[in-house]
């Protein structure tokens, strides 16, 4: 049976982990190494229990702790070459990486660890690269999107065929606006490569979501530009409009920011068409 748990998600840090008996997997690293072992340890793992590393991209709050997980437990960082070179010239990671730690992977090509099949793939953010993932085990198809400017074609393909989503939902557009950042910030995060704010996370799901679609979790919430509640409501009113019920139809969520989340089982439950 696999299994998912939110180690923490948002611009403090964002670290996902994905395991059955056979395989456990992180996604993103980017809390700090004595968190990261905190959360391992109380959901029964451990730093040495992970087979490998996925890394969505090179920003600080996902790549944090890949050098302390690297260089103390050996494990393999998987990335793009280009978020590796990115990893290469952040502050945030020392010592670097050595060779023998680096694994490159390719969009839209599949890597098997152990029971896990992980499938990268592109999406439109600020950084050197960036790609989500899909991890399909136990007859389940698991997706996380994340750090993502704008709804591409592909990431429609995704949620439609995605049994479990995590998915960002990063800002309320009028709290961004009327907020303290400075214009070039408030531009950065609502351009078409920064960051999905809660109406278009809404109208994604809206639109691409399938039957199969157990459960999602809203991810990557800004502290200064949204609220959990908020964003909540707003993608539970847009869903309705469509006729599609959260909670109902498939569960809905908010993850916290520096809360690790419940453990959830993810098995494969048929749900009814709407």
């Amino acid at each position: 049976m696999l299994k998912f748990q939110c180690l923490g998600s948002g611009s403090s840090g964002n670290a996902y982990l994905l395991w059955n008996e056979q395989t456990a997997i992180l996604l993103d690293a980017g809390i700090t190494y004595r968190e990261l072992r905190h959360g391992l340890h109380a959901a029964g793992l451990s730093p040495d229990r992970m087979a490998a590393v996925f890394i969505t991209h090179d920003h600080a709050d996902h790549i944090k702790s890949v050098s302390k997980l690297a260089h103390e437990h050996g494990l393999k960082i998987y990335s793009t070459e280009l978020v590796h070179e990115g990893i290469a010239r952040n502050y945030c990671v020392s010592p670097k990486l050595s060779a023998a730690s680096k694994v490159f992977i390719e969009k839209d090509r599949t890597v098997e660890i152990g029971s896990m099949h992980i499938t990268p793939f592109a999406v439109p953010h600020d950084s050197n690269d960036c790609v989500g993932y899909r991890v399909e085990a136990d007859g389940v198809r698991f997706c996380l999107i994340t750090d993502i400017g704008h709804v591409t074609d592909r990431v429609k393909a995704e949620v439609a065929e995605a049994n479990y989503l995590v998915l960002e939902s990063n800002h309320d557009k009028e709290m961004l606006a009327q907020g303290p950042y400075p214009a070039y910030l408030k531009g950065r995060i609502a351009g078409p490569t920064g960051h999905l704010s809660n109406t278009e996370a809404g109208e994604l799901l809206a639109g691409a979501s399938s039957p199969g679609l157990c459960h999602v979790w809203l991810c990557h919430l800004s502290e200064e530009n949204n609220h959990p509640e908020l964003a909540r409501k707003t993608v539970d009113s847009i869903l309705r409009g469509y006729g599609i019920v959260a909670g109902a139809d498939f569960e809905l969520d908010v993850l916290r920011r520096k809360v690790p989340s419940d453990i959830y089982e993810l098995l494969p439950i048929p749900r009814r068409s709407y």
